[in-house]
């Protein structure tokens, strides 16, 4: 249904979601487009895609991506505006930017295009990610086009426009928190006189088994904790200590200051 396809901002996240798409659209054309058009050159070559400017994504596609961040997004929907205004046939802009609604996407953009706000995170890249999404005044036949098409991203699930950004705040921002633990446990087994590499391949294969584990058994995260906690053991002692330096409470926190910051980004 969608084709060509634009991106416009091939950043980190930009840059992952493109990735997907390709997986997902291997016959369509993708026009990228960045403010530092290198970035932009160097990604169209990997995924067989041209390079273009701002202008011809715009004037040119039938979804557009838009993954420029959230306090740049004014600006840059104020360039393409009277292009879009001038178009006649029917496309659709899928909004990466955290905090801002659909609504608020065609304020900006002067009229009431279809709008899909879409929150990925960058394991999309390798296939394993999260994509949360909701579309305001787009048909079921195009929620369902994008909802295939970013398919080989991982887990695509259509939510309630009013819970995207604490999904946002879970699953975008996630990956960072989620890097620092296995970082942080590596740290502890190199502590301990593992070798540096040895304790990264260690910790992050035993966080994706674990999250493997769980998704597969159906398993609340409480029974899998239970299961490996044998009584007067070693784990429940390492448990114990986590639990006495507040980790389930700094988890909790995190996740609840990046739902404010997100929240805020939106005003």
């Amino acid at each position: 249904m969608f084709d060509p396809i634009g991106f416009i901002g091939t950043g980190t996240m930009g840059s992952a979601v493109a990735r997907a798409v390709r997986k997902g659209a291997p016959e369509a054309e993708l026009l990228l487009a960045n403010r530092t058009p290198a970035k932009a050159e160097k990604l169209a070559a990997e995924l067989g895609a041209r390079s273009v400017d701002n202008e011809t994504a715009a004037r040119t596609c039938s979804l557009i991506f838009l993954g420029v961040k959230p306090q740049m997004m004014a600006g840059m929907l104020a360039q393409i505006s009277p292009i879009l205004a001038a178009r006649t046939d029917r496309f659709v802009l899928a909004s990466m930017a955290a905090g801002l609604d659909a609504g608020k996407i065609q304020e900006m953009a002067g009229g009431e295009y279809p709008v899909i706000c879409l929150m990925p995170n960058t394991p999309v890249a390798v296939g394993a990610g999260v994509v949360e999404y909701y579309g305001l005044g787009a048909t079921e036949a195009e929620l369902d086009a994008f909802q295939a098409l970013l398919a080989p991203a991982g887990l695509v699930d259509r939510i309630d426009p009013g819970q995207l950004n604490a999904a946002s705040a879970v699953s975008g921002c996630g990956p960072a928190f989620c890097a620092l633990f296995i970082e942080a446990l590596a740290d502890g087994a190199v502590a301990c006189g593992l070798p540096r590499a040895k304790a990264l391949a260690y910790a992050a294969q035993m966080v994706e088994g674990t999250a493997r584990l769980m998704r597969e058994t159906d398993s609340h995260p409480g029974v899998l904790k239970d299961g490996v906690c044998s009584p007067g053991g070693t784990t429940i002692q390492g448990v114990r200590t986590l639990e006495e330096r507040g980790f389930r409470s700094a988890a909790m926190e995190a996740v609840i200051a990046a739902y404010d910051k997100t929240v805020s980004l939106g005003k």
